[in-house]
């Protein structure tokens, strides 16, 4: 890994750790981050070699074609985001497919999907019980607690 250069947002020499999943650039700091987004006009980025030699990454079809997860999240979000091992186990949960054979279930999934404002939303979901186990269900998977206290047999 390389040294890190400077900041394209306050010129701070050497200290920008962190790229712009839109259009390279880099910066050092949230705040850096936070003007650097709020002025970001895409650039079309290199190819990687694997691109030119042919190997495309495959698309993510829940977000259209080219897009990919590092095109979504924030740096701040990528701190809560699931590795894809985890996210396989709720693929593999029996428990989470029952929960979601419930049509009220999925009336609520597909409401969030489909709504602009996704987080005032999910709030008020928070109160529906079913939503509550399903979310419960969902953490235990990808996040199980820890085993604390637990004395060997």
């Amino acid at each position: 890994m390389r040294a890190p250069g400077p900041c394209a947002v306050c010129g701070a020499g050497g200290a920008a750790r962190y790229r712009c999943p839109r259009c390279g650039s880099a910066y050092c700091s949230v705040p850096c981050c936070r003007t650097h987004r709020e002025r970001c006009a895409p650039e079309p980025r290199q190819q990687p070699q694997r691109e030119a030699a042919g190997q495309v990454p495959r698309p993510d079809p829940a977000h259209g074609p080219g897009t990919s997860l590092r095109d979504i999240l924030g740096e701040e979000d990528e701190q809560d985001r699931v590795p894809p091992e985890k996210l396989q186990l709720l693929g593999e949960s029996e428990e989470l497919r029952d929960l979601l054979l419930n049509p009220h279930l999925q009336q609520l999934l597909l409401t969030i999907d489909q709504a602009q404002d996704k987080s005032s939303l999910m709030r008020r979901f928070m109160q529906e019980p079913l939503f509550v186990e399903f979310a419960d269900c969902c953490l235990s998977i990808v996040e199980p607690p820890e085993k604390e206290n637990v004395l060997p047999e």
